[in-house]
């Protein structure tokens, strides 16, 4: 009796372990929206605290390194490093 791979596994499922990140937290576009809202909002209120917010999240959006662009994190960490020097200028 043939047994097409039945005893022992010939094809792993496309779901398995370290083909897929895990999907326990916020997905990284998430991440981009919410330091592009923080860099907006601490032009206006907060700049001290929300520019390196916007900072942290952007770059955690990209996934942590610069090859992965996406326009909303890369936004969020440009707005947010402006942000905070406007913010350390102002306190000066």
């Amino acid at each position: 009796m043939a047994g097409f791979g039945s005893s022992t596994r010939t094809r792993v499922s496309p779901r398995s372990r370290g083909r897929m990140r895990p999907r326990n937290g916020p997905d990284r576009e998430t991440f981009g929206i919410i330091g592009l809202v923080c860099a907006i909002a601490g032009f206006f209120v907060l700049g001290i605290v929300l520019g390196p917010a916007a900072l942290v999240t952007g770059w955690i959006a990209m996934d942590r390194h610069w090859s992965n662009r996406r326009i909303p994190a890369v936004v969020a960490v440009v707005l947010g490093a402006i942000d905070l020097v406007l913010a350390l200028v102002q306190l000066v």
